[in-house]
């Protein structure tokens, strides 16, 4: 199958997954995860229609902001180092991952000096895993409260990765949840703060994210075939 022909597979499984529940499908966007394709893979997809782009690592993000000449939306969805935000100041509409005060701190210092403000996400680790990144589902509220205090970022929703199931339906507890964490902040009405998005989902189990309110599924595999 081309790229273009994955895309119209996952929209219709994306609206599907929607009409199951009640939801509009329009509320559902799908992030493209390019990590480790090359930037001709990144054009194909813009050109089937795909326009929201994730990468994972600072260089790979950089070398394809730079090769992909077409006008995508870049999105930073991996672990990040404070020490490497520099590098993608005023390059991405979203951050996916911030998972502690100081890497804020570091975005809101660099977007700071051109003048611009940084749309984010808080990671949430909910199933606790010691080798994946997040606040802790109790640490969420005061991580936001304190990202909401920084002139230059601006906190949109939640973002989590469940543990790795071969069914998806084990993923789901994970997606719930996330989805009554972001209500129990919205219901804080933490100033500057929005619960709109939520991002959580991915090739093996985004259907069942949607179906617990994903707003964003982040999707690799199922566009562009197995990692090169």
């Amino acid at each position: 199958m081309t790229i273009a022909e994955r895309l119209q597979e996952i929209h219709t499984r994306i609206n599907a997954a929607a009409d199951r529940v009640g939801r509009n499908p329009a509320d559902v966007r799908l992030v493209a995860v390019s990590k480790t394709r090359p930037a001709t893979d990144v054009s194909a997809a813009f050109r089937a229609g795909q326009r929201i782009f994730g990468e994972n690592y600072v260089q790979e993000l950089n070398e394809k902001v730079v090769r992909v000449a077409e006008p995508v939306e870049w999105h930073f969805i991996g672990h990040l180092q404070s020490n490497k935000v520099r590098q993608i100041a005023g390059k991405v509409a979203l951050i996916h991952s911030v998972d502690r005060l100081s890497l804020a701190g570091e975005i809101d210092r660099q977007w700071g000096k051109l003048e611009k403000v940084c749309d984010v996400l808080v990671q949430v680790n909910i199933a606790g895993e010691a080798t994946k990144s997040g606040t802790t589902g109790e640490g969420a509220l005061r991580l936001v409260r304190d990202i909401a205090r920084l002139p230059n970022l601006r906190v949109r929703g939640l973002m989590t990765m469940p543990p790795f199931f071969d069914d998806p339906e084990a993923a789901r507890p994970y997606f719930r949840e996330l989805k009554r964490l972001a209500g129990l902040i919205a219901g804080e009405d933490v100033p500057g703060v929005e619960m709109k998005e939520l991002s959580m989902g991915m090739s093996g189990d985004f259907e069942a994210a949607i179906q617990e309110g994903a707003t964003l599924v982040r999707v690799g595999t199922a566009i562009f075939g197995e990692r090169m």
